[in-house]
């Protein structure tokens, strides 16, 4: 059966233009269709009811089975009747007829575009050639909620695109241009409709999240009739304010070691936002971070951390590094070491140097061999891993509050889920056990108390209460 996309806004501007969509056959040309709804949604434009009522109309079609290949013609028919704009996608568009040419192309020679399967980017460049989109993504880069491809209780807030730093070993500047921070009232409203929407963990996601505003000199925009300064600061206060009477958290993601983070860790401490800083290190040794062209010099990393700790004491640090970039040393590789044993990092991931094509990093002499690479970064992680397991063990006994991913059976048998410590897909969990209570149930998207009874790993056992 077939399902016409229903996410139509109520808006009565027509100047906005408006889409068809139809999606056919397995749960992978579904998330094919999540793809491009998704993207459809982050460039402005809107979903239609009906093919009549839209601009154009997208079919993603399957091709498996004889049935299908007969529905999927029988749509875009449909589809080419009532509206008469159509662009095919999925299986059946890579389809060949009886002599080697396209099977949509052959049945249906009006249509605008054809593409296969897993082709966001070609759909969408037919859709833009055919319907140009109302805005530019960069500066209006996603309307309040759009369409999440996230679980319903966790989401994802970019407030910028772009990077200034030209860091030797990235090329996403040179993709993505430089920053681009978007209007303060667009965050802020989007992350109030998220939370209306039922999320419970709002995850602030950036190149560079620190630098929020930079680009328009931190200049006021305005929320609920309030003047807000486009800054860091500003906007994860306002953040904490929106998120408390949900109960939610707001988790900072990518937040270079600026003194101007100084600010931002009272409001750690005072549980306006969780105290959690994702902070990309990259390295530790002067040096080494000069090579890199690293905005932070790494010489006063150690204090900042131990002035972030001892004004919240619970805040937990992950980071990224890199080992073997180009011309380390033994020495500066040792002071690496030394600085996650001296700087305590909770959650550190690592990676070996790889010359990424049109990086400057690939012309700084002394590329060391891609097996001493790998060893650095085998050894690194043998120090990380020892740190945060230590860091972990001194949970055992304390009581947390865990936000619950997993429960099968009301959490009858346990379940999944995670501490404030522990970010979504790059962190470690907290394994629920069976509660201990018959009536104590676990849901998916709720929070829940448990006591840490023992460390696996990289996560944590708890009994919730």
């Amino acid at each position: 059966m077939s399902e016409l996309a229903t996410h139509e806004k109520t808006t009565s501007e027509a100047a906005i233009p408006k889409v068809g969509f139809v999606s056919l056959g397995c749960p992978k040309a579904l998330t094919d269709s999540e793809l491009i709804l998704t993207q459809l949604s982050a460039e402005g434009y809107q979903t239609a009811k009906t093919f009549e009522g839209a601009d154009l109309v997208i079919v993603n079609t399957c091709g498996f089975i004889d049935d299908a290949v007969k529905e999927s013609l029988d749509t875009i028919g449909e589809a080419l009747a009532d509206n008469g704009r159509v662009i095919v996608t999925g299986c059946l568009g890579a389809k060949s007829g009886q002599d080697g040419g396209n099977l949509v192309r052959q049945m249906h020679p009006s249509v605008l575009a054809v593409t296969g399967p897993h082709a966001t980017q070609e759909v969408m460049d037919a859709v833009h050639a055919h319907l140009p989109k109302p805005h530019d993504p960069f500066t209006d880069l996603v309307p309040p909620m759009g369409i999440k491809l996230t679980p319903k209780h966790y989401a994802y807030l970019k407030i910028s695109e772009g990077c200034n730093h030209r860091c030797t070993f990235c090329i996403i500047p040179s993709m993505r241009g430089d920053l681009v921070s978007r209007p303060v009232g667009d965050v802020l409203k989007e992350a109030k409709a998220l939370f209306e929407g039922g999320v419970k963990e709002l995850l602030v996601i950036s190149q560079d999240t620190s630098a929020y505003g930079v680009d328009v000199k931190y200049r006021t925009g305005f929320w609920d009739g309030k003047p807000v300064k486009t800054r860091m600061l500003e906007l994860v206060r306002t953040l904490g304010e929106i998120a408390e009477p949900y109960g939610a958290w707001v988790r900072l993601h990518y937040v270079y070691p600026y003194p101007s983070v100084d600010e931002v860790i009272p409001l750690m401490a005072s549980g306006h936002v969780l105290p959690y800083l994702d902070v990309p290190f990259q390295h530790s040794h002067p040096a080494v971070l000069k090579r890199m062209k690293r905005p932070a010099s790494g010489e006063r990393n150690l204090d900042r951390l131990a002035r972030w700790r001892e004004l919240c004491p619970e805040l937990v640090i992950r980071s990224t590094f890199i080992a073997g970039f180009p011309g380390e040393t033994e020495e500066e590789f040792e002071h690496l070491l030394d600085f996650v044993r001296e700087a305590q990092i909770d959650r550190a991931g690592c990676f070996a140097y790889s010359p990424v094509e049109g990086a400057a990093a690939n012309d700084i002499p002394g590329m060391l061999p891609e097996k001493e690479r790998e060893a650095r970064r085998a050894r690194f992680m043998e120090v990380a891993e020892s740190v945060s397991a230590e860091r972990l063990r001194r949970r055992i006994g304390a009581t947390m509050q865990v936000l619950v991913d997993s429960a099968p059976a009301l959490g009858r048998k346990g379940g999944v889920g995670r501490s404030y410590a522990d970010a979504p897909e790059i962190d470690g969990v907290v394994r629920l056990l069976p509660p201990e209570k018959i009536s104590k149930q676990l849901k998916v998207g709720e929070f829940t108390r448990a006591r840490v009874v023992a460390t696996e790993g990289h996560d944590l056992v708890a009994l919730p209460i």
